[in-house]
């Protein structure tokens, strides 16, 4: 698919197609999402230059990554796609800047692009003017998703950890149950970390890129794009931090889980420990009574089977009632 837009009274609005082919048109922006090749080419004819394939974009060296070609720079990131599900994915967007036009390629749909489409079509909406004001506007709806996924994934982790430091009475099954729910929430909490750290370091690597072609070449950025990648690099290192903060409360968090499952699983150890040793002395008076000795003045008493019971449930009472008293029940 392939959304042209081009500059109205500082506005961008989308290029009508026919046939799938744009009209002839001076455009800000060439969005390729999922292209065909027949897209491809006609981006390449217009602008010069060769778009990078799929295969050629999940490269990760910097190299290939960060580079210069045809009077174009070409920056490809990592963007975090699918954030309000349990299964956040990795996904390449490149941006391609050309004089004042901008191409994104990108086999994804993140809902920031979705976003900030929507809001630079608006009357009152983004003013963007090159195709540089329309990369950095996507970079900040991405940081401003991210935000919001990191804010979410905060709540959930701090409920979490009530969780896991609840008082409860419940039994030790059930407790270790609920505990073994939390580790796969803290599975899926440590993904979705991983994948926006590395979303806000690529933004990091691709935004000095670009600041360090400025510095170098003939083109300078003016004072409003220079306060916003100021702006943006600050917000995607206080996000970072932010990020690794998390991550490492969740692995506390797997840690105290883990062990209070250990100390749940030796509280059972110990009830069953405890329970033989109980049980050890009924079991010596009655192996003793159960010998068949020719000569056990015992077996002519009268009273010597209830006092055989009684003196196997005296001998399991007393220890039980110490072992209680000691705190080991």
């Amino acid at each position: 698919m392939l959304r042209i837009y081009k500059s109205q009274n500082s506005h961008l609005v989308l290029v009508d197609m026919i046939d799938g082919i744009a009209l002839p048109t001076p455009a800000i922006w060439y969005d390729l999402y999922n292209p065909s090749a027949e897209e491809t080419r006609l981006v390449e004819g217009q602008l010069g230059i060769e778009i990078p394939t799929r295969d050629e974009m999940q490269e990760i060296e910097l190299s290939d990554r960060l580079y210069q070609e045809a009077g174009a720079e070409f920056m490809t990131m990592t963007a975090a796609a699918k954030l309000d599900s349990d299964y956040p994915v990795k996904v390449p967007v490149t941006f391609i800047l050309k004089g004042t036009t901008l191409v994104t390629v990108r086999h994804a749909d993140p809902k920031p692009f979705q976003n900030f489409s929507n809001r630079i079509q608006k009357a009152n909406g983004q003013i963007c003017e090159s195709g540089e004001l329309v990369m950095l506007g996507l970079l900040e709806a991405i940081i401003d998703r991210t935000a919001d996924a990191l804010e979410r994934a905060g709540s959930e982790v701090d409920g979490i950890s009530r969780e896991v430091f609840r008082k409860t009475n419940a039994s030790a099954t059930k407790k270790t149950r609920d505990l073994q729910s939390l580790i796969e929430q803290i599975g899926q909490k440590g993904d979705l970390l991983t994948v926006i750290r590395e979303s806000l370091v690529s933004i990091g690597r691709l935004v000095a890129y670009h600041v360090a072609l400025e510095g170098m070449g003939p083109r300078k950025a003016g004072k409003e794009s220079r306060q916003r990648i100021k702006l943006i690099q600050r917000d995607a290192t206080s996000l970072g931090d932010h990020a690794l903060f998390l991550s490492n409360k969740i692995n506390f968090l797997l840690d105290a889980t883990l062990g209070l499952i250990n100390l749940e699983q030796n509280q059972i150890i110990k009830i069953f420990s405890v329970a033989a040793v109980v049980f050890l002395p009924p079991t010596l008076v009655a192996s003793i009574y159960g010998m068949n000795f020719g000569v056990m003045p015992e077996l002519q008493w009268e009273f010597g089977y209830p006092a055989a019971l009684m003196l196997m449930v005296i001998s399991a009472i007393v220890p039980y009632f110490y072992f209680k008293r000691r705190g080991w029940l």
